[in-house]
């Protein structure tokens, strides 16, 4: 393995309130980062302080929790907004501009150097006050490169600590990455931040991709909550990092708990199958799993549940075996000879091929239904 130098911004409390509908109060922002600092994120964007007064208060108390990671603060390329940011004590500001010629003809109707002079001037102006800048442009994976280089250059020389890729809209696949990451890094002597957006199902990978281009910051939501499909999911890119990269200073076990406390908060529920903290991340029907899993739950599972703090589940259906009954039957404390366990199990198939799932009520009636039934 290839070791990675990475560090994780987890922008749950910024990008990922910025799904439709979603809004936090501030005593689960200062839940949300707490955890996040428990599982040993280095950095929290905590919010947009020029967004509202109870967004600035909501920032500057996340910053004065005494957490150990560092607190970022997101910003408009703005005198304002930059010292709203400042006044919230945050160790970092982010300022953005869109960069891509779209965006900076639709928002600003002006040249894009226009853009970029005035945005330096910010930098400027952070750097006055003692703030650490992380410059970041929007909608850079529709940049044309000339043009990003010389941003990220531009920046640079004025002293912004980190440079950030948004791949705003999800257009990239890894590929995409692997030579438009490499090929800044190569081009511009600071660390650079991949922030990507998950419109086509490839904000994990192509973060993983960043890192293995030589991207330093990788950024991250919790259940990859954010604008429209979201962004990279925090727990996913974890345990990609954990069991690729062997990177093992983040204390995953809290994840599962952590995840569903996003889930509960935002309202966003998780898929069934969400991969990592999902209901059914390590739930198995199918009697030939089951019966390897319990010689060895590694023929099924590729990471143990507690390594995130889940728990393994047996389903049972139509696809259940007879080994997977008698364990649940067992943990259940019940007995059943090996007729009544082959009689069950023909109650259970029926019953699931007609859409019933079999809880644990539903098994202890089935299991009642044949002890009463003669053999």
């Amino acid at each position: 393995m290839k070791p990675l130098h990475i560090e994780i911004c987890d922008v749950t409390l910024r990008d990922g309130e910025q799904t439709p509908g979603v809004s936090f109060s501030c005593q689960e922002k200062v839940e949300i980062a707490t955890m996040l600092d428990g599982i040993g994120i280095e950095v929290i964007e905590a919010g947009f302080p020029a967004v509202s007064a109870n967004e600035k208060q909501c920032v500057k108390v996340i910053a004065n929790l005494g957490l150990d990671a560092r607190i970022c603060g997101f910003s408009r390329a703005r005198e304002g907004d930059i010292q709203t940011a400042i006044d919230c004590d945050v160790d970092m500001v982010s300022i953005f501009i869109p960069t891509s010629e779209l965006h900076v003809r639709l928002k600003f109707k002006k040249l894009r150097q226009e853009v970029l002079e005035d945005s330096l001037k910010m930098i400027d102006y952070a750097r006055d006050h003692g703030v650490q800048v992380r410059f970041a442009a929007e909608d850079a994976s529709r940049t044309d490169l000339p043009f990003l280089k010389e941003v990220y250059r531009s920046a640079a020389e004025h002293g912004a600590v980190l440079l950030s890729f948004a791949d705003t809209v999800g257009c990239l696949i890894p590929s995409d990455m692997q030579r438009i990451m490499t090929e800044l890094i190569a081009s511009v002597d600071r660390p650079f931040c991949a922030h990507c957006h998950n419109d086509m199902g490839c904000a994990v990978a192509n973060t993983i991709t960043a890192a293995e281009a030589g991207a330093f910051q990788l950024h991250t939501t919790v259940n990859g909550i954010g604008e429209r499909a979201g962004n990279a999911s925090l727990e996913e890119l974890l345990i990609a990092l954990r069991m690729k990269k062997g990177i093992d200073r983040y204390d995953l076990s809290y994840l599962t708990q952590l995840s569903h406390l996003v889930e509960k908060y935002s309202g966003i529920t998780l898929p069934r199958n969400k991969p990592v903290t999902g209901e059914l991340a390590f739930s198995h029907e199918s009697g030939i799993h089951i019966a390897a899993i319990l010689e060895d739950p590694s023929t099924y599972e590729y990471f143990p549940p507690d390594l995130v703090g889940g728990e393994r589940h047996f389903i049972l259906g139509k696809h259940t075996g007879k080994k997977a009954l008698e364990y649940v039957v067992v943990s259940m404390g019940c007995e059943l000879s090996e007729k009544q366990v082959c009689r069950v199990l023909d109650l259970v198939k029926d019953y699931s091929e007609h859409k019933c799932h079999i809880t644990p009520e539903v098994l202890r009636k089935l299991i009642r239904k044949v002890k009463e039934t003669p053999p």
